[in-house]
C-alpha cells in the first residue's frame, strides 16, 4: 500500500507531465529546401476542386495571387497563365496539375508553382445551423527540381465568431438557419470565405507559412 508521501510524489509527477505537455513549443517548420531554393516568381495553377460546387476553382484562383504578392513574390498573371494553358490544350485544373514541373518551367519561366486542392467550398445545412465553409491544402514546388518547398492548409467558416443561440427558441433557430442557407446560396457567400482561406494559407510571417519573397522588406528575416 502506498504511503501518503508516495501518493503526493506521484501526483506531483503527473502534474508536471501535464504542464510540460500543455506548454510544449510547437515544432518549427523545416524550411531548409525553401531557403536553398529562394524562389522569386510563382506560377499559380488553377486549384483542384474536390467540393461539389463548380464555382470553387475560379473563386479561389481569383483571390490567391494577392497574399503571395503581398508576401513579396512576382506572381505570373492569372489571365496570361490561363491563356497559355488553353493554347497548350489544357482545359481544366486536373490536366494542368498533370503537367511536369520541367514543362511548366519551359512555358512560363517561373521559379516555383503553387498547387492547391479545395476540400470544402459552400454552404451546408445542419439541424439547427447553416454554415459556409472553405478549406484548402497547398504546396509550393520548385520548377527547376520538382522538389516540394512548402506545404500547408487553411480553413475559414461563417460560424467562427457566432455567439451561442441557446437562448433562442428552436423554431426561431431553424428558420434563421434556413434563411441564411438560402441567402448564402443565392449570393455565393463562400467567395468571401475563399478570400479569407487564401490569406490564411498563402500569407508569410508565421511558423508553418511561406517565407517572405524578395520584393518584401522583410525578405531574409524569417
Amino acid at each position: 500500500m502506498m504511503t501518503f508521501d508516495a501518493i503526493k510524489g506521484v501526483g506531483a509527477a503527473l502534474l508536471l507531465a501535464v504542464l510540460a505537455t500543455g506548454c510544449a513549443t510547437p515544432k518549427a517548420y523545416d524550411y531548409s529546401a525553401f531557403k536553398q531554393s529562394r524562389p522569386k516568381s510563382i506560377l499559380v495553377l488553377p486549384p483542384l476542386n474536390r467540393s461539389p460546387d463548380v464555382k470553387a476553382t475560379y473563386s479561389m484562383l481569383s483571390q490567391m495571387t494577392h497574399p503571395l504578392a503581398e508576401s513579396g513574390y512576382y506572381v505570373v498573371p492569372v489571365a496570361l497563365a490561363n491563356e497559355a494553358f488553353r493554347e497548350n490544350g489544357l482545359n481544366n485544373a486536373d490536366e494542368v496539375h498533370g503537367v511536369s514541373a520541367k514543362k511548366l518551367r519551359e512555358i512560363f519561366g517561373a521559379d516555383a508553382a503553387l498547387y492547391v486542392t479545395i476540400q470544402e467550398y459552400g454552404t451546408s445545412f445542419k439541424l439547427i445551423s447553416s454554415e459556409v465553409t472553405v478549406a484548402a491544402q497547398g504546396k509550393l514546388v520548385d520548377l527547376k527540381t520538382g522538389q516540394v518547398l512548402w506545404s500547408g492548409s487553411a480553413r475559414s467558416s461563417s460560424t467562427e465568431n457566432n455567439s451561442s443561440n441557446s437562448g433562442d427558441g428552436l423554431t426561431s433557430i431553424l428558420i434563421s438557419a434556413l434563411i441564411n442557407q438560402v441567402a448564402n446560396t443565392l449570393s455565393d457567400n463562400a467567395h468571401k470565405y475563399a478570400g479569407i482561406t487564401s490569406e490564411r494559407l498563402l500569407s508569410a510571417g508565421s511558423n508553418g507559412q511561406i517565407l517572405y519573397g524578395p520584393r518584401s522588406p522583410k525578405y531574409g528575416t524569417d
